[in-house]
């Protein structure tokens, strides 16, 4: 057996803890969807829902920066599929069981499946499309709902009664048929816009500052009005987003 030199042992040593950085964001998010499962438990809506968001946060911020650092791994591509099942799949569709779902009976049992294994095929679907050449078109493009937009999609039933009231509580039954709606747009081919794939020039950039300064300022003055609007908006553009995308296919 090959004796390790001095030079191997001093590199097996040292490890630049950036290398760890996107690995600790998918951990930040795993532990804020258990979190939010805890609050749940307890009916502490307001921290459930919050905990819920910064799940969703850590999860788009690990993989751009493992990206920004060139240390992409399968190591994290697979702890982040296992972080998501669980902080966006699992945890909001307990936390919507808890809230009013499973006053749907069985239906509402059958939503909350639905959903779950949604997110788990969507996000197998995903690691195997990986090593997978990106087209012109697809690249600025995700194939289905990404995982932080089905979970904040998932939640709006809750923020639009801590918005606006008890006057817009949906029916269990509504928020069982929303669920599996949901579901069945994570594990579609219909495409939704990836960041990862906008580009701005020069002109824009302050407009862009001012743009996350006013949502910045709307979020801590009044979250959920402003989580309503934010998942109205996205829910609203995927039309929009289907036509250009097939326009630009074509």
């Amino acid at each position: 057996m090959d004796e390790i030199t001095p030079q191997q042992r001093r590199v097996i040593k040292d490890f630049p803890l950036t290398r760890l950085l996107p690995n600790m964001l998918t951990i930040m998010s795993l532990c804020s969807g258990l979190t939010a499962i805890r609050f749940a438990l307890s009916e502490k809506w307001h921290e459930a829902i919050l905990a819920i968001v910064a799940a969703a946060i850590f999860d788009m911020l690990d993989g751009r920066v493992a990206r920004l650092l060139n240390i992409t791994s399968k190591f994290g591509a697979e702890l982040d599929s296992l972080s998501d099942a669980i902080s966006l799949g699992v945890a909001p569709a307990l936390i919507l069981y808890e809230w009013t779902l499973k006053d749907a009976g069985s239906i509402g049992w059958v939503a909350v499946l639905t959903y779950v294994v949604c997110m788990a095929l969507r996000l197998a679907r995903f690691n195997t499309m990986l090593d997978d050449p990106p087209t012109p078109v697809r690249k600025n493009y995700f194939v289905g709902m990404a995982a932080p937009g089905g979970a904040g999609l998932a939640i709006m039933p809750i923020v639009f009664v801590l918005a606006f009231g008890d006057t817009f509580r949906l029916p269990p039954a509504t928020v069982a048929f929303w669920f599996i709606l949901l579901g069945g747009l994570m594990v579609s081919r219909l495409p939704t816009l990836s960041l990862k794939g906008i580009r701005i020039t020069h002109n824009l950039i302050v407009p862009v500052f001012l743009v996350v300064v006013i949502l910045t300022a709307a979020m801590i003055t009044d979250p959920w009005i402003t989580l309503s609007g934010l998942g109205t908006a996205y829910f609203l553009s995927m039309p929009c987003i289907w036509l250009v995308y097939y326009r630009q296919k074509k």
